[in-house]
């Protein structure tokens, strides 16, 4: 979170395990975020019986629920081959009736659509769509391996998709079709995935690579203009979040998220196209404030409400317990 407030984040959507530890982090850090307690057909972090997963998950709902302005819970749900139908089914049950978003892996590799396919007979999406999962407190995150017809599937629906370019190249999981994806109406917003599989959580880095990736892969340098690669980092996100109403833009009556970047560099003189230089020349390490819900979090790169000194020293502090285990 200290990463993502010095790069310009205010909101964020994440889904694993031990989310009570994420959603404490949450509240002190001063952010925004959706945070999905993670469930999975077999023993994880925190949940070693897995018949239990879902009653853990909506334990996790009814401890955050309504305790923040700036913390929404939800169940994350990691795949279509971690998670029985049943299990994916339930999971929503649970969602609808708080009426919070349903959080899932989706067609993030060829091995899990092949897998999907063979186990029943149908492709990543449909399955999710026969099992009535996909509707607009849906996100799914990734979708790299969609053909056209699921792409007005995932419009028609309304569901939110988490674009995620950088994680994509290094995990080698291939290049989703975003510029598809957005001309039938998809509700892309930007991710990054995480630190394990990208390594950094700067927004700004994964515009750019968003805004180059798909013009290189399709050999078209008008695909994924600056403009909409900004969108994606703000109404996008808001979008795909089902938070529309609230944030993505700044408007009378939504939420005071603002970020301000220091122009006075370098690389950031002259300028010409401002969408285009937040896009293809700004970095994380140029925001200089940052007001999440009106609050300011961080003021000529100092943070307000976080030590960053004290968390970084204790997170050495595990990673050299962790090494000297292994």
């Amino acid at each position: 979170m200290v990463e993502m407030i010095e790069s310009g984040t205010t909101t964020f959507c994440d889904g694993y395990f031990f989310e009570d530890g994420a959603a404490r982090a949450v509240a002190a850090s001063g952010m925004r975020a959706v945070l999905g307690q993670g469930v999975v057909d077999f023993p994880a972090p925190g949940v070693p019986d897995p018949r239990i997963n879902l009653k853990a998950a909506e334990a996790f709902v009814f401890r955050w629920q309504g305790k923040s302005s700036r913390l929404v819970p939800s169940i994350f749900c990691h795949s279509p081959y971690t998670c029985s139908p049943e299990t994916l089914i339930g999971a929503k049950d649970i969602c609808r009736e708080h009426e919070i978003l349903f959080q899932i892996h989706l067609a993030e590799t060829r091995t899990e659509l092949e897998e999907t396919q063979q186990r029943y007979g149908h492709r990543s999406v449909d399955h999710l769509g026969s099992l009535g999962l996909l509707d607009a407190q849906t996100i799914c995150h990734h979708a790299v391996m969609v053909n056209d017809e699921e792409i007005e599937l995932l419009a028609h629906s309304g569901v939110g998709v988490s674009h995620n370019p950088e994680s994509n190249m290094k995990l080698a999981s291939g290049v989703a079709p975003l510029p598809e994806m957005l001309a039938a109406g998809v509700k892309v917003g930007l991710g990054t995935d995480g630190c394990a599989s990208n390594n950094n959580l700067d927004i700004f880095q994964e515009m750019d690579t968003a805004a180059k990736l798909h013009k290189v892969h399709q050999g078209d340098p008008a695909l994924s203009s600056a403009l909409q690669v900004a969108v994606m980092a703000t109404k996008g996100g808001a979008a795909a979040l089902g938070m529309s109403p609230l944030l993505g833009s700044l408007e009378p009556g939504k939420k005071a998220d603002l970020i301000i970047i220091d122009l006075n560099q370098p690389h950031l003189t002259p300028m010409y196209e401002p969408c285009s230089h937040l896009v293809y020349a700004a970095r994380g390490a140029d925001v200089r404030d940052v007001i999440i819900d009106g609050s300011i979090v961080m003021r000529k790169r100092q943070l307000l409400d976080v030590d960053e000194q004290e968390v970084m020293a204790k997170v050495r502090e595990i990673a050299e317990s962790i090494r000297t285990r292994h």
